[in-house]
């Protein structure tokens, strides 16, 4: 609808650290090999992040350096950061905070959202209210997840899986129809048994015994999440495009958080979808958490149109999950 104000993404753009982790790798490390990785995950390499003294919010910060360089946007003109992730730096200051001073944004002011796998969605979601409401100008959304901090490397269910890597985009107000549209956010706390971290937090505060326990690492019942999972990202899609009057050919490319290829399959082929439309680059960084939305977004970046009708959607722990209905604009 012209003429009424929405936010709008105006520039995105992605930081992965050099360290490559490939299946072969894993070969030497854990009982699995390339071929049960690739055939169950899809995932052939993931970003580690090595530099020493560098956490989430130091790939957050280059994300966003390379975001305002590209967009012409000056620190200070940013108004709002928001950061969706599970690995923060510190339990406290929140990371958002800690990337205002790293990038010289001293005008602004953040926080982090923890949503899990759906960090970025619901942060993405968030930050359009400030805009719409024209409370804020500009304001940055980032999903970013240091994963390689929290995975156990001698548990073959998970340490195959995760990766680090940051995104961010750029949210302004557009009066031209584009921008985002509608989304639908959903949770179920009870999904919180499936797929958890299960210390480090009050209820089970840090000790010698949670550490020896090797506790402080991701742990998910694979085959619930994944059914889980299908059925939410599927849903969730599904009813913004009821909401939209959309039909599968109304929408140019869906944008699926990069769990598993195989839920991916799964959620287009529910959804009779076709894959060469739906971005992937599971393959490359594995599942990077909050980071995988805006990564996507970033890569395929050239092959989207201004006016492009383009879904995204996540599923994550907690459970968390939901799709969000956007129009590019650029």
């Amino acid at each position: 609808m012209a003429n009424k104000l929405h936010a709008a993404i105006t520039g995105v753009h992605g930081w992965v650290p050099e360290d490559r982790l490939t299946n072969f790798d894993l070969e030497k490390m854990v009982d699995t090999n390339d071929e049960w990785i690739t055939s169950r995950t899809g995932i052939r390499e993931r970003r580690i992040l090595k530099t020493p003294g560098w956490a989430t919010s130091d790939m957050c910060a280059e994300a966003v350096k390379g975001l305002l360089e590209k967009t012409n946007t000056k620190p200070g003109e940013i108004d709002m950061l928001i950061v969706g992730t599970i690995t923060g730096d510190m339990v406290f200051p929140d990371t958002a905070n800690t990337v205002c001073d790293k990038i010289g944004a001293k005008n602004a002011f953040g926080y982090d959202i923890n949503a899990a796998c759906s960090g970025f969605l619901y942060a993405l979601a968030t930050g359009t209210q400030f805009i719409q409401s024209e409370t804020y100008s500009k304001v940055v959304v980032v999903g970013a997840d240091m994963m390689s901090s929290i995975i156990d490397y001698t548990d073959r269910n998970t340490c195959v899986i995760f990766g680090d890597g940051a995104a961010a985009v750029l949210l302004e107000a557009r009066k031209d129809g584009t921008g985002i549209q509608d989304f639908v956010l959903r949770g179920d706390g009870s999904g919180r048994e499936f797929l958890h971290m299960k210390a480090g937090g009050s209820l089970r505060p840090a000790s010698a015994e949670t550490v020896a326990n090797r506790e402080h690492y991701a742990w998910q019942d694979g085959k619930r999440v994944f059914v889980q999972a299908v059925k939410g990202m599927t849903g969730t899609v599904e009813e913004v495009m009821r909401r939209n009057k959309m039909t599968i050919e109304d929408v140019n490319w869906i944008v699926p958080h990069q769990a598993n290829m195989r839920i991916i399959t799964s959620v287009a082929e529910h959804l009779q979808f076709p894959l060469d439309r739906v971005t992937v680059n599971i393959h490359k960084y594995g599942n990077t958490t909050s980071g995988t939305l805006p990564l996507c977004m970033w890569e395929y970046e050239d092959q989207f149109k201004k006016g492009d009708n383009i879904i995204l959607t996540a599923f994550g722990g907690g459970f968390t999950w939901g799709a969000l209905f956007l129009k590019w604009a650029y």
